[in-house]
């Protein structure tokens, strides 16, 4: 299920973003390049695109647009119709490969809540399992707000219980949606330890409130890794050729950013891996910190673990391709995929993690 996160100082018509890139999340749909299981279904199972205002309306309020549909995206000509139409500084895309739910629009990412928006690739392990409690853990007004069947909504609703007024119209802080995260993360791993699951769950979540974006490649796992996660930052992100773009940067700051399950782009340069078990922040001001999560899934200082692509390819989800773990997940599934690996192995680094504090 990729998903993808554009940031920047100026809004961007959405086709550079969703439907243009020769690799464009739409792509990505059919055309995984990381998915290495070529015996999982296509993300044909709908899409959503949610986005805010370049500049803000009292008379429309500051909750985000989105557009759903349960048909292929790639199939789908509204979509291509409105991408050429709508600019928007802060844009979420999701494309869905069903794991719990129907074909339903309720069911496809984005969800919005007052202003805060909300997607997830990946799965709770087993939510069956603890939906119960998950639902005793709402408070009354966020109880009924679920309209779908999906784990990731429900997961949003716990995020939003974290919040002291997830519906208030001021911003929120990074540090307040930041907590949020983290705790809606340890709630979902302290109920799976009283369901007795053992089955990691993949929790790459992304929010934002319009202003600030939190976005998380998690796995509840000290062994595996979490589904892939990059990101790219700039300061103009253009065609330079049909299908073909680049991310330039000529100034310290960043004006573009761009966070992204696969990269949009094969250029080295361009894209950097978020480790595994990392939050990544953007503030207001374009600033991107990444702080590692500090649970029971830390590797400690000076841990020599590995962590495994194994689990997120056979849940369908694909892990980091660089370094021993793509040779280590061709060999171990068989999957004729190696071109693409090394096209991608040799195309992208791993990314240093910015800031010096962790999150716990």
């Amino acid at each position: 299920m990729p998903c993808l996160v554009f940031k920047g100082a100026d809004p961007i018509q959405l086709c550079h973003l969703v439907t243009r890139p020769a690799h464009s999340i739409i792509n990505q749909a059919f055309d995984s390049r990381l998915r290495l299981d070529a015996t999982r279904a296509v993300n044909g199972d709908g899409f959503g695109v949610g986005w805010y205002d370049s500049k803000p309306d009292p008379e429309l309020g500051n909750a985000p647009c989105i557009f759903t549909s349960v048909t292929p995206a790639w199939n789908n000509q509204n979509l291509q119709r409105i991408a050429e139409k709508i600019k928007s500084p802060l844009v979420f895309a999701h494309v869905r490969a069903s794991t719990a739910g129907a074909l339903s629009e309720t069911n496809c990412h984005p969800w919005r809540y007052g202003r805060l928006m909300w997607m997830h690739n990946g799965q709770i392990s087993e939510f069956s399992k603890i939906k119960r409690k998950v639902l005793a853990s709402l408070p009354e007004p966020l109880f009924l707000f679920p309209q779908g069947h999906t784990d990731s909504e429900f997961a949003f609703a716990v995020f939003l219980s974290h919040l002291g007024n997830p519906l208030q119209t001021e911003p929120f802080s990074y540090k307040e949606l930041r907590d949020a995260m983290l705790a809606t993360i340890n709630d979902f791993n302290s109920w799976a330890r009283e369901a007795g699951i053992q089955e990691p769950s993949l929790m790459n979540f992304c929010v934002t409130d319009g202003q600030s974006i939190i976005c998380t490649r998690y796995v509840s796992s000290k062994h595996d890794q979490a589904a892939s996660l990059y990101f790219s930052s700039g300061t103009s992100f253009y065609e330079h050729s049909p299908g073909t773009y680049r991310m330039v940067k000529t100034d310290k700051r960043e004006k573009i950013i761009v966070v992204a399950s696969e990269p949009l782009t094969f250029e080295k340069a361009d894209w950097m891996e978020i480790p595994t078990n990392t939050l990544v922040c953007i503030t207001p001001k374009m600033n991107v910190l990444q702080l590692p999560i500090i649970d029971e899934y830390a590797l400690g200082k000076g841990d020599q673990t590995i962590r495994s692509p194994t689990f997120a390819i056979k849940t369908g989800y694909p892990p980091s391709m660089s370094g021993a773990t793509a040779a280590a997940a061709v060999a171990a599934n068989g999957v004729g995929a190696k071109e693409d690996v090394g096209l991608l192995m040799s195309n992208l680094r791993s990314a240093p993690v910015r800031g010096s504090a962790a999150v716990r």
